[in-house]
């Protein structure tokens, strides 16, 4: 392979992993917000269960001071029963204490059924407290991962843009120059050439020019893409043992 082709190659390879090394480091942010998110989510359903059961019991309680209230007016109707004068003035208040009697009943059906409902949300509540808390486990001990990540990332993509500019200075001006304009539009500066196709582009070669490619000699680009081709000869067959 000619110096200047062996450079281009060796630049395209530098310049992927450089490329492989910042694509994943650019993942990190993404998965520290999925993070947050998925706690958040747990932060929510915890902050739910736990409204339910503050309304369940503001509801009881609402319930209780009704129950007191009706009682109060139940005593005041009994002491009244004392004071009516004919049959109709008695009928009337006997009426509006059974009628509060419904009530009280009916307000202290209302209360054991809140306070049954507050016992399974009690329970829904500590569930969900106990599932809060594994999430925050799981999100702190990912968190110290993908820092770590982070930093063994930026280190690399330091390391590898390093070895890419150095690769970068042992190709020649004007092939950089190739380099770097088919690489604006490509992506992908060089590829290889196989099977008389262009491995990037899928286009067949003519076999002539296929045969001038497996040379290395020369830098030759791709008629459909215009990346420079280079030719890998497959590896040497090893013969099995006797």
């Amino acid at each position: 392979m000619t110096p200047d082709l062996d450079a281009m190659v060796r630049l395209q390879h530098a310049e992927a992993a450089f490329r492989r090394a910042e694509a994943e480091l650019a993942e990190v942010p993404a998965a520290r917000a999925e993070l947050a998110t998925r706690l958040e989510a747990e932060r929510v359903r915890l902050e739910a269960a736990r409204a339910a059961l503050d309304a369940c019991q503001k509801s009881r309680r609402q319930h209780e001071g009704a129950v007191q209230e009706f009682e109060a007016k139940r005593s005041k109707y009994k002491g009244q029963l004392m004071e009516v004068k004919t049959n109709k003035e008695y009928t009337a208040v006997l009426h509006e204490i059974e009628t509060v009697e419904r009530e009280i009943r009916s307000r202290e059906d209302q209360v054991l059924a809140e306070m049954e409902r507050a016992e399974a949300l009690a329970a829904e509540v500590k569930r969900e407290e106990a599932l809060f808390r594994a999430e925050e486990e799981r999100a702190r001990a990912e968190e110290k991962s993908l820092g770590e990540r982070g930093q063994s990332l930026e280190a690399e993509v330091k390391r590898l843009a390093a070895e890419r500019d150095a690769v970068a200075a042992t190709v020649p001006p004007a092939r950089l120059e190739l380099f770097r304009r088919v690489a604006k539009v490509r992506g992908d500066a060089v590829a290889e050439a196989r099977d008389e196709m262009c491995v990037a582009c899928h286009v067949r070669l003519r076999p002539q020019m296929f045969m001038e490619i497996k040379r290395n000699d020369e830098v030759v680009q791709c008629p459909s893409c215009g990346r420079v081709l280079y030719y890998e000869p497959p590896p040497p067959v090893v013969a099995p043992h006797p």
